[in-house]
């Protein structure tokens, strides 16, 4: 667990620690009204503070927001391939700026650096389509049943967008936010997670280099309570675009919806893999368990339960027991590391609980089960896997988000699909088989927003990101969809005189 520190720039990133940080108002770098400050330790190394961060006021989101009210106007007439032009500068600063933002990343969240570097790159591309997006605000032009009438539909952007990101991944999910809304020519009042700070002020650090006019972009830092709350209720936000657990994004919506306001929930999954009718069992292992161990589980696209033909459950397992050894759990910084901490004392404690939880309902614990002592005291916990898991078992319907993998066998196909339909989420699932009727019932059956086939739950950068039920309300973000939450439609109906 000792660092590898031999990059300059990552020794000068840990020696400048703690670092601080502002609010961004109106363009202007400001402490909170109370002028208050919390710290955020390191989950490898709690000891070592990473961020003093301001712990902001309702005064000071209603400053925010009054500042991307004021700006809105000159932004939303700014030419939309201007608007895409400061995309595209944001974007080769952020990737000028990878392995210090990477660093910032894994000191704060604990993901390792090459996990967080990977996250970059996806942002980049992500952006960069974006970018392009802004000039493709399109609209159509459609007959009348009239003579003399002609009839089109423009979009325009809604006005200040509240964006509300998690800390899982706390540079890719707030770009999905922050760029479709400029793109568009909205501004934008941004509240990321307490935890993960120190990214959200480099992300607004390069929108300035990149030229974002003044108050087009704010960053309020704090509590739900004294900004997530009044930001979601103050009446000149025109839309939330909010990703985190389904109990908050739940909150948010009936907030909402007394404001009659569009929402962009995107919240929590308990997503399946299912084995079935295949070969090569070591080849779909090795797909899963990165699906499920990325980030230490701590995504929402985690394949978190595998539902397997009874016959190769055994096989399964052990393939699945051969792969969670070779992981290397320590510092995210440190160059071997495989497997970062979870991101709080209080996580590592709610997956402890869980599979306390799965011990006493009777799963059968194949592997893990336990925190990694450590001389500094970081929140690292065993890649976890239970077998013999029935489909009522609270492991199998709650979302650990933690690096906990529970296997479930099966007697036939049919099974599988209700098994993995028996729960309140509907995010993204995988299934593995070479049997093609068997893939085009999964792909037809089952509810879930992304499917994959004979592939783990990946996302790439240009494709429509989103869920059904209890994961996701509006429209999908990423992709040609996003346009259709960060624009209004208007119809113009025009008669020759």
């Amino acid at each position: 667990m000792t660092n590898s520190l031999q990059d300059k720039s990552r020794v000068d990133v840990v020696n400048s620690l703690p670092i601080k940080i502002q609010n961004y108002i109106g363009g202007e770098w400001v402490p909170s009204s109370n002028n208050k400050v919390f710290e955020r330790e390191n989950p490898a190394n709690p000891e070592q503070i990473v961020i003093v961060a301001p712990n902001s006021t309702v005064e000071d989101t209603n400053k925010a927001v009054e500042a991307a009210h004021a700006a809105f106007a000159a932004w939303a007439r700014t030419p939309a391939p201007v608007r895409g032009d400061i995309l595209y500068r944001f974007a080769a600063l952020l990737d000028s700026e990878r392995e210090q933002v990477a660093q910032v990343i894994t000191l704060e969240q604990g993901k390792t650096l090459k996990e967080a570097l990977g996250e970059i790159d996806k942002t980049i591309r992500e952006v960069r389509y974006t970018a392009g997006e802004a000039s493709r605000l399109d609209g159509q032009t459609l007959p009348s049943e009239r003579p003399g009438i002609d009839i089109r539909t423009i979009r325009v952007p809604k006005g200040v967008i509240a964006a509300i990101s998690p800390w899982n991944f706390p540079i890719v999910t707030p770009l999905r936010k922050i760029a479709p809304a400029l793109a568009a020519g909205n501004t934008v009042v941004f509240k990321p997670a307490s935890i993960t700070v120190g990214t959200a002020a480099k992300i607004v650090e390069l929108f300035e280099k990149a030229g974002l006019p003044k108050g087009a972009l704010n960053l309020v830092i704090g509590s739900g309570r004294e900004v997530g709350t009044p930001l979601i209720s103050h009446p000149l936000v025109k839309g939330v675009t909010f990703t985190g657990s389904t109990g908050v994004g739940s909150t948010i919506y009936r907030a909402a919806a007394e404001r009659l306001i569009q929402v962009q929930l995107e919240m929590g999954g308990k997503n399946a893999a299912i084995i079935y009718d295949c070969k090569d069992v070591s080849h779909i292992v090795n797909q899963i368990v990165p699906a499920a161990f990325a980030a230490t589980g701590q995504r929402c696209t985690s394949i978190s339960r595998i539902l397997v033909q009874r016959s190769i459950m055994d096989e399964v397992i052990a393939h699945l027991q051969e792969k969670c050894q070779s992981y290397v759990i320590g510092d995210g910084l440190d160059d071997t590391t495989t497997l970062g901490p979870l991101v709080s004392k209080d996580h590592l404690e709610t997956v402890e609980r869980y599979v306390k939880i799965g011990l006493e309902e009777g799963a059968t614990l194949v592997h893990g089960g336990k925190r990694v002592e450590n001389p500094n005291n970081g929140y690292f916990y065993e890649p976890t896997i239970f077998a013999n898991v029935s489909p009522s078992m609270t492991i199998v319907k709650e979302e650990i988000f933690g690096p906990v993998l529970v296997v479930t066998p099966v007697d036939s196909f049919e099974e599988a699909i209700q098994i993995a339909n028996d729960s309140e989420y509907g995010l993204a699932a995988s299934c593995f088989t070479s049997n093609m009727e068997y893939a085009e019932q999964f792909v037809t059956q089952v509810q879930a927003g992304m499917l994959h086939l004979n592939n783990g739950t990946i996302s790439e950068s240009h494709v429509p990101f989103g869920g059904l039920n209890s994961s996701a309300i509006g429209q999908y973000s990423i992709g040609t969809t996003a346009k259709d939450f960060f624009t209004d439609l208007k119809v113009i109906y025009s008669a020759s005189k």
